[in-house]
């Protein structure tokens, strides 16, 4: 485990959060918002850049593609920089930083080479995860810590208020979404640089970054969790980026059609997920994670079967919606339960990348089975196996789970 130095010596949480955990706590959400609006800026706009810059399916997939990979892997570093230097210091700090590929876009957007550039540096503003977490985490006492990662959680609406309002600010100017973004965060950088305060006795690691990676790596729990959260927080990513294509194929919506029912399903996990955290204080977060997983293995296995979509294909969707985001929530309430409080941010770095990449896989191999089979039922059947799986070893394994 690591050395740690504190401020003073460390004492266990008041029962009752105090008004600066609730102060912490509203402004990581805000500033989780922003960031993934920032990070997610390119998606809704790839229609226009494909026809801008005469892209193939390949390219525009590779360009959505490129900040999502980078900015859940830049988790893993971002993380453990938060156990070392603070939020206080890593939220404004990432925040300003974002600003720079956020602007960047308006100079690249006619060069492929140029976007994919900005979207690697674009990455940045999904990394601010791993920072909020380890806050959030180190404000609230057990008994209130899953329902307050949960709240924390829904700042991943963030990607769908920008599915939504990116590519409808862009009709009154293509540039404006990113001023727009550009300045919101800026503001938030000033409010996180003179709000944001970390726990006075926060334990604070010594040593070396790759040190604490590889022991963070060495946990057991981290890969454990990390396969859970790569079920339900990569069930949403996978979702969020091929639901619409999925819509349009099969059932034949229109792509405003496909894209309204989609946002349904986004808007479904950002609720579930701190239900999820919520549920997680009173029953062990184990429990409600195999309970979620047993609702999307089921409803998945329905889905497979192609149901109309009115009514029970939306039902099917609805209910893999609430399972994979109370999963979400879950997870991160048992992060908090089995990982030493000096290596949260570190651990959540790794549980939060490979959540992120988790999301990527599934969207090739539907599209690669549609493209062989004309179906997408063994499609819905492998994520049904996959949430079974997820849901016996959480079960099983996870209840029991201690912090090593």
């Amino acid at each position: 485990m690591d050395e740690t130095r504190a401020a003073k010596p460390a004492s266990a949480p008041a029962a009752k959060p105090s008004g600066a955990a609730y102060r912490n706590l509203a402004l990581a959400t805000l500033g989780f918002t922003l960031t993934f609006w920032a990070w997610d800026l390119v998606a809704p706009l790839g229609s226009d850049f494909k026809d801008r810059l005469n892209l193939s399916s390949f390219e525009q997939s590779l360009l959505v593609a490129v900040p999502v990979i980078v900015g859940s892997l830049g988790r893993v570093p971002v993380g453990a920089l938060t156990d070392r230097y603070g939020a206080r210091k890593m939220f404004p700090l990432v925040s300003a930083l974002t600003i720079i590929p956020v602007l960047l876009i308006i100079p690249a957007k006619h060069s492929f080479g140029a976007m994919l550039a900005v979207g690697f540096l674009l990455g940045l503003g999904g990394t601010t995860f791993a920072i909020g977490i380890p806050l959030v985490n180190s404000w609230f006492p057990p008994a209130r810590r899953g329902f307050a990662l949960g709240v924390f959680g829904m700042g991943m609406g963030g990607v769908a208020l920008s599915g939504y309002f990116t590519p409808r600010i862009a009709k009154h100017g293509e540039n404006l979404p990113f001023i727009i973004v550009a300045i919101a965060l800026a503001a938030f950088a000033v409010l996180a640089a003179l709000l944001i305060t970390d726990r006075p006795d926060r334990p604070i690691p010594t040593s070396s970054l790759g040190t604490r990676l590889g022991q963070a790596g060495h946990l057991r729990v981290t890969w454990e969790l990390s396969a859970l959260y790569a079920i339900g927080f990569g069930g949403i990513v996978a979702f969020g980026v091929y639901l619409p294509t999925y819509l349009k194929t099969w059932y034949d919506l229109s792509p405003t059609d496909a894209g309204t029912k989609a946002a349904g399903f986004a808007l479904v996990t950002v609720i579930f997920r701190p239900i999820g955290g919520w549920l997680s204080d009173r029953i062990h977060p184990a429990t409600v994670t195999t309970v979620a997983l047993a609702v999307v293995a089921l409803f998945a296995v329905m889905q497979a079967f192609d149901p109309t979509l009115n009514p029970m294909g939306t039902i099917c969707f609805l209910f893999m919606a609430a399972g994979l985001g109370t999963a979400s929530g879950s997870v991160f309430a048992l992060v908090s339960q089995v990982t030493p409080q000096p290596q949260v941010g570190s651990v959540t770095g790794i549980v939060g990348a490979v959540g992120g990449l988790g999301g990527f896989l599934p969207p090739l191999v539907m599209g690669a089975i549609y493209s062989a089979k004309d179906s997408y039922s063994i499609g819905f059947m492998l994520l049904s196996d996959l949430a079974l799986a997820g849901c016996v070893y959480a079960y099983g394994r996870m209840r029991n789970a201690k912090a090593e």
